[in-house]
């Protein structure tokens, strides 16, 4: 009996998703394609009919998950209308809900560290994803490429250094100097 119209895509839609999980959370490299699929609720086997390989796997997720982190940031910005828009997305990019919610958060700061030995292809994909993300805070916050390039690396690095710290307390310290580096790189 053949699957009905649309099944291979809600699937494909399943795999990508349990993969921005995994890979927001674990990395690339540390999480196997078995894993992603029993995350989606499949078996392994029917990966290939969705993918070539975990590359074209990691390209997907990528667009996925830069897509899901825009309308994050675009709900953000909704729900706090007397804001500046950049300083809605600003706060909560540098929250300690964004911080601790790894598994939903933006997948840069989960993998930029490994894109580096990731072949290139996935580097392009990668690539492409951070200019969307630098073009949505130029658009955004009206500002010139160089200044929405130098918001983003300040917004990433503050991330990944307060997700890493072991005291909660210095975590917080850093995502506030992180917010109010932003805010004055804006203002400068």
């Amino acid at each position: 009996m053949p699957y009905p119209k649309g099944h291979m895509e809600k699937v494909r839609g399943h795999i990508i998703q349990s993969a921005a999980k995994a890979f927001r959370t674990n990395g690339i490299r540390d999480i196997s394609v078995p894993a992603i699929m029993k995350g989606a609720g499949l078996t392994h086997g029917g990966f290939y009919s969705h993918f070539d390989n975990k590359d074209h796997l990691v390209m997907e997720t990528c667009q996925y998950a830069i897509n899901d982190t825009i309308s994050l940031l675009q709900k953000a910005v909704d729900q706090e209308g007397q804001d500046a828009k950049i300083h809605s997305v600003i706060h909560f990019y540098l929250s300690s809900y964004h911080r601790d919610q790894m598994e939903i958060g933006c997948i840069l700061p989960s993998l930029s560290g490994e894109m580096i030995r990731m072949s290139e292809e996935v580097r392009s994909a990668f690539t492409q994803e951070v200019q969307r993300m630098i073009d949505f805070f130029c658009q955004l916050a009206d500002i010139n490429h160089s200044k929405g390039s130098a918001l983003l690396s300040l917004l990433v690095g503050t991330i990944i250094l307060a997700r890493s710290v072991h005291d909660p307390e210095l975590s917080d310290r850093l995502l506030a100097s992180g917010k109010q580096q932003a805010f004055a790189l804006l203002e400068s």
